[in-house]
């Protein structure tokens, strides 16, 4: 799928030259967003030379029935550069949540990006959509959500799910479900659609799926469920700093125990590291400061569908994938230990029978020297 766009707007090269940026900043963000990205060292160079020469993409921001944290994960980004690039004013053709413009000037704005770049423009979508009673849980301006939906996506080249909201309906679709919240996937069917699932999402993350947009002009190689490889291949356990304890049978019984001021693994109270696809042990929140294992607390699971409804919070996972079905933390901390204990005990005979041969070498040499003295 390809994007093209407008060549009448400014690059984002010009527009950040504009509000001061040096050369240098711009390709520090260049070499940290492709680093990002998964892209090899001479995607450094793809990035910064669609940055400085391609027009911005129109991008059009709706927000439904979330708490707009993902926006806000976006603008705490690592650097300044990834709110600007997108959020800032001159970067975002409407957002209900940012934009200074409101009332009819809001709704001018919306309107003439998509008379004027129809089929060209980026949807991003912040949250749900209700469809209970008629969807008066969410009513903009007297339309429905769902209304306003339909209305934006028509002509849209793609749609862009920000967190678990729009991607999977999130705590809103948590059983019961009472206002039928509902992902947009399960709406919009005749469009491309990304799933950046997360409760909040990453920034970098965020910002990393539109500049590959920018950057290829083709939507980023996705999962089996619509989320970017580059930030969503891999599970939290994988990358997590607390998985050797894990692997040598080392849990936390209870947040207030000797075990958890010691940071062993957090799985046994409820950490979903283990069936979570996500970057945070790579990436991190706040400057790539902390990310929740970190600061004492299990992964929730949140970039994964259903995540609510998966279980009690607290509660360790009955089995882990990859480790067998029956598999659970206590067999596995006894085969960790049974296998450390087999390797010392192997260890020690493998010695053991080292010093032998070595004795015994030894015991030889000692009587052929003997008999070559006699012999002398």
């Amino acid at each position: 799928m390809i994007i093209e766009t407008s060549t009448k707007r400014k690059t984002y090269y010009e527009e950040l030259s504009e509000k001061g940026y040096s050369r240098r900043d711009f390709m520090k963000f260049c070499t940290m967003i492709a680093a990002y990205m998964g892209l090899q060292s001479s995607g450094v160079a793809q990035v910064a030379e669609a940055l400085k020469t391609k027009p911005r993409l129109p991008v059009i921001w709706m927000h439904f029935q979330e708490c707009t944290c993902c926006s806000e994960s976006f603008i705490r980004s690592s650097h300044p550069i990834v709110a600007d690039i997108i959020l800032d004013k001159l970067s975002l053709d409407y957002t209900e949540t940012l934009m200074a413009a409101a009332g009819h000037q809001a709704e001018e704005a919306m309107h003439k990006t998509m008379k004027e770049h129809y089929g060209e423009y980026v949807l991003c979508v912040e949250g749900s959509v209700p469809l209970g009673a008629d969807g008066v849980y969410c009513m903009i301006g007297g339309k429905s959500s769902l209304d306003i939906l339909h209305e934006v996506a028509e002509g849209a080249k793609a749609i862009i799910c920000w967190g678990s909201c729009a991607s999977n309906g999130c705590v809103q679709a948590a059983k019961p479900n009472p206002t039928t919240a509902t992902p947009i996937h399960k709406i919009i069917k005749n469009k491309p659609i990304i799933k950046v699932p997360g409760c909040p999402p990453i920034g970098e993350v965020m910002a990393g799926t539109i500049v590959h947009i920018l950057t290829f002009g083709t939507l980023p190689a996705l999962d089996s469920i619509g989320r970017p490889k580059a930030f969503y291949s891999k599970r939290v356990h994988d990358s997590c700093y607390r998985r050797p304890y894990y692997d040598a049978g080392l849990y936390v019984e209870s947040f207030d125990d000797e075990n958890a001021k010691r940071g062993y693994c957090l799985y046994k109270v409820g950490c979903k590291g283990p069936s979570t696809y996500n970057a945070c042990g790579v990436m991190r929140w706040n400057n790539g400061v902390s990310f929740p294992i970190q600061s004492g607390h299990g992964c929730f699971g949140c970039s994964e569908e259903s995540f609510w409804d998966n279980g009690p919070l607290y509660q360790r996972l009955p089995n882990i994938a990859g480790f067998g079905i029956e598999a659970t933390a206590d067999t596995v901390g006894k085969v960790a230990l049974g296998v450390t204990a087999a390797g010392i005990a192997a260890h020690a005979v493998v010695t053991n029978l080292r010093k032998g041969k070595m004795i015994n070498n030894l015991i030889s040499e000692g009587k052929e020297s003997e008999q070559q003295l006699k012999e002398d």
